[in-house]
């Protein structure tokens, strides 16, 4: 501790275009380079991070410096090839063109800070500032900035070739101490800072709160003007002689509340969709709290998945109750799905995507035990608590409806194109992304941009704006709906609700070939694989809502009303 070291060797590797295994690795470091691939190294449980803007730093907090994660393996310089990278590395400059660099050199930058209340010195940052040198000798070393960069070729071997090339590689580090006025408690304030967005988070908040405004006027119109008109009229028309020319939504009051098509699997996915809202719910309510802070590694997995497991119960509560009001009577069946359709279909793919990459071998893969202990979780905690809630929920009275069903159903005249099953779909989805697309290009920065996100805050703003925009959107869709003398709305209420992750899905796919730099079938299977089980979780949670409050406005609006 404390002691600088300013170039130390640490190891020598010679590739040869006549050895197949280093060809072999020398190709593998080619491709890490030009894929971008990172170092990710910890330091008394902090990353180590580069400096990428503002290095120098400054009074305001636009200056102050701004980090990511990790370092890159290397880098590359060329106009021709689309695969190779901007430099960005120290010592190199413009007069290099189609060349490759390799990191072999690192300056480890350690920051203490030194407090009467405790002996000795506390690490509260670590920075790392990579470079390219080429080393004459290991007896030799010069790790000064002036040194020339170490190009990273080897000429492949033909058929015909005679001589012999080599590739020398040299790894040498330093590392420096430098004393800080930053305290142990804010060591992780640098890693955290997010300043270059927060401008940009803010008008995400209120261009959410203005659709959130726009929607609540429209609704208001309906329910204060038309609705309200709408009811005081249907309840003096039973007096009249003309009662029975009725129109609209009330028209259709015998059949509103007819048991949907596929009843089961409704059932299921609003009870499976209760239990990831409950997850989300509280965990943004524990992020926001601090509770869950990236000093602990993989603490906000670990807290997701822990409750997804223990929330079993309102799954299965919720589903038996839906389920019986709708005078099904397989509820085993009910129960068994609930507690594994969802999960199944989520830890199916994931194992897909794991196998590709042990396939890979990629420091990615999940262990197998570690899957293991997932099913146990899920078979033995799980499922149980799935079935206990259905129990209860079962126990619980049948939901009573406020109007009573007719014998025959009633023709459904045709509808406007407003108000089809498609575009109606569509257009509840709109809205409800235009909420969330800025914060969600900044959650997948953060994940494929080797950066730290922790303004959960913002994002339980808009988590909260999304719930609203979702429900009234639902709710009003479901209005011209039913004065189209349609009753099939209980489907249509929970994929108008999900449909903004239709929205969401084509967003990561624009995302993946407009920002991220990457290629390959693997990656681009990985990724598609990833955003299709995040859009199939945000569908159940986005429709759940949806469904939700359109359930209860329906309930509203024809317990008002007199019928014969």
């Amino acid at each position: 501790m404390q002691r600088s070291k300013t170039c130390e060797p640490l190891c020598r590797r010679t590739y040869k275009n006549t050895n197949k295994k280093d060809i072999s690795k020398y190709n593998k470091i080619v491709m890490a380079i030009r894929k971008d691939y990172m170092h990710h190294w910890i330091l008394d449980n902090l990353p180590i991070v580069e400096c990428t803007s503002n290095c120098k730093g400054g009074i305001r907090p636009e200056d102050q410096p701004y980090y990511r994660l990790g370092f890159p393996v290397g880098c590359a310089i060329g106009a021709a090839e689309k695969s190779l990278t901007a430099c960005t590395l120290r010592n190199i400059n413009n007069m290099y063109q189609n060349e490759m660099f390799i990191n072999n050199h690192v300056d480890i930058i350690i920051r203490y800070h030194e407090s009467p209340e405790f002996e000795g010195a506390r690490v509260v940052g670590v920075e790392v500032q990579p470079r390219s040198i080429r080393h004459e000798s290991p007896d030799a070393l010069d790790c000064s900035p002036n040194r020339p960069p170490q190009p990273f070729k080897l000429k492949m071997p033909t058929k015909d070739a005679t001589e012999e090339e080599t590739l020398d590689l040299i790894f040498t580090y330093g590392v420096y101490f430098e004393e800080s006025d930053i305290k142990w408690a804010s060591r992780w304030d640098t890693y955290l800072r997010s300043a270059e967005g927060v401008s940009i988070q803010w008008f995400s908040i209120i261009n959410s709160l203005v659709i959130v405004l726009f929607l609540s006027g429209m609704l208001g119109i309906i329910l204060v003007r038309t609705l309200y008109k709408d009811i005081a009229r249907y309840n003096q028309a039973e007096d009249r002689e003309d009662a029975q020319e009725e129109f609209g939504w009330k028209l259709i009051h015998g059949d509103v509340f007819r048991t949907p098509t596929n009843p089961l699997m409704l059932s299921v996915l609003v009870g499976s969709g209760v239990q990831f809202t409950c997850m989300v719910v509280i965990t943004l309510f524990f992020a926001c709290l601090g509770f869950l802070s990236p000093a602990t590694r993989g603490g906000l997995m670990t807290a997701m998945v822990t409750l997804w497991v223990c929330l079993g119960t309102p799954s299965g509560y919720v589903s038996a109750r839906m389920y019986k009001m709708f005078g099904g009577e397989k509820w085993k069946t009910n129960t068994i799905m609930t507690a594994t359709f969802v999960p199944g279909v989520v830890f199916g793919l994931f194992f897909i995507l794991n196998l590709l990459l042990w396939a890979e071998h990629s420091s990615a893969a999940l262990p197998f035990g570690t899957l293991v202990v997932l099913a146990v979780l899920w078979f033995f905690i799980s499922v149980p608590l799935t079935f206990v809630g259905a129990y209860f929920g079962y126990k619980k009275a049948t939901l009573e409806h406020p109007v009573r069903k007719n014998h025959i159903p009633r023709q459904i005249p045709p509808q406007p194109l407003y108000t089809r099953t498609l575009p109606a779909i569509l257009m509840g989805g709109i809205l409800p992304f235009g909420c969330i697309f800025i914060q969600l290009f900044f959650i997948l920065t953060s994940i494929w941009g080797h950066k730290l996100y922790y303004v959960f805050g913002f994002l339980f703003l808009v988590f909260l704006i999304l719930v609203v925009t979702t429900i009234e959107s639902t709710i009003l869709l479901c209005y011209f709906h039913l004065c189209s003398e349609n009753y099939h709305w209980w489907w249509r209420a929970f994929l108008t609700g999900g449909a903004s992750a239709i929205y969401l899905l084509i967003y990561e796919i624009i995302f993946y070939f407009r920002q991220m730099e990457v290629d390959g079938k693997a990656n681009l299977f990985l990724y598609l694989g990833y955003s299709t089980i995040a859009s199939f979780l945000f569908f159940l949670m986005t429709g759940t809502f949806g469904f939700v409050g359109c359930f209860y406005f329906v309930r509203r609006i024809y317990a008002v009303i007199k019928v014969d």
